[in-house]
């Protein structure tokens, strides 16, 4: 693999062997691991040998740059992996840029007596996700932290990307009247973690929405939409979202609670662990800004992609009560939507 080298963790035989550190610096230990493991994964023959630095052809046009880390407990849950968490969290915050991703960073922090078997299988999970989206992982590293000081397994990325000409996605271009759109219906992440967490078991499918979006951006932005903002529902769901758009683009924002489609089994989680679908997290689902009269054209390219199953327009952009998110209620009346002033749902990504 081209890159910075995976440093200071050897990689044992033993199938079911562990994370060791490696004391003294780098070496053959160090050398097994990347040729072993990761650039099975990740690297290619054709790309020359490693080196400290991936050389990319630089093209054209403007980059989107992101870097994200992952602590998501537990490990593997429903739906997903924080192998492909990685993958799809940065690809699609280059996304939400209207960025086409093109080279992807990753960084292990590794405790002493992690699973090699898990490692090999967060490892195959992200080169599957990669596969899928078309984005390149190209460099990287490792560290290993003392047992009980790493819980297990963190994982940080970054990605680049290109910003084709005449797109511009931007919390700056929201305006009034613009209609509020989400792609699919909200809080599978969130709760999907949470159940294996507290060993909860709910009636019905309950799998992360864990996806890219780099695909139906791809298609708005190919069939011509004219796309205000895009933003992912991660950390603190739909409703921090919008909140921190409506303050930074100095605008109000109006809800209808029931156009926003929320499953059943997740309304009855939400219940049941005393949490707000509004505020939990997403890791499939985007919200876009977009000038009403373009809204049946957007929701209709939506509908008809797989990465937008439930797709909805839940609101608009008003002049009114600016940096402030209002939703109505069904049986009449408003309340206003705020941003929690902490986690609601900690380790979730």
């Amino acid at each position: 693999m081209s890159g910075t080298p995976f440093g200071s963790c050897p990689i044992p035989h033993q199938d079911h062997a562990t994370v060791q550190m490696a004391h003294g610096g780098g070496g053959r230990m160090m050398r097994r691991l990347i040729e072993e493991l990761f650039m099975p994964a990740f690297g290619s023959k054709e790309r020359g040998p490693a080196h400290d630095s991936a050389i990319l052809e630089a093209p054209s046009g403007r980059l989107a740059f992101t870097t994200d880390t992952f602590v998501v407990s537990p490990l593997e849950f429903p739906g997903g992996d924080i192998g492909h968490l990685a993958v799809y969290g940065t690809v699609n915050d280059l996304a939400m840029a209207g960025a086409v991703p093109l080279a992807l960073s990753t960084g292990f922090i590794l405790e002493e007596g992690f699973s090699m078997d898990m490692l090999r299988r967060v490892v195959d999970s992200m080169r599957r996700a990669a596969d899928e989206v078309g984005v390149r992982i190209v460099t990287g590293d490792t560290k290993v932290v003392d047992r009980g000081k790493g819980d297990g397994l963190f994982i940080n990325t970054a990605g680049i990307g290109v910003v084709p000409p005449g797109v511009d996605v931007s919390p700056a271009r929201v305006r009034p009247g613009d209609a509020v759109l989400v792609s699919g219906d909200l809080g599978r992440h969130g709760v999907a973690v949470m159940s294996v967490r507290e060993g909860l078991t709910f009636e019905g499918a309950l799998e992360s929405d864990c996806a890219s979006l780099a695909g139906l951006v791809a298609a708005l932005v190919e069939a011509g939409a004219e796309l205000h903002c895009l933003r992912d529902l991660t950390r603190g769901g739909l409703a921090a979202s919008l909140c921190e758009i409506a303050e930074d683009a100095n605008v109000g924002i109006r809800l209808n609670e029931t156009s926003i489609p929320i499953s059943p089994p997740v309304a009855s989680a939400c219940e049941l662990l005393g949490l707000d679908p509004l505020y939990v997290a997403n890791e499939g689902r985007l919200v876009a800004f977009v000038p009403a009269e373009s809204a049946d054209v957007v929701l209709g390219i939506m509908t008809d992609h797989p990465a937008a199953p439930e797709p909805a327009v839940i609101g608009a952009v008003v002049a009114e009560h600016p940096g402030l998110v209002e939703l109505q209620m069904p049986l009449g009346g408003s309340r206003i939507v705020d941003l929690l002033s902490g986690e609601q749902m900690p380790r979730i990504c």
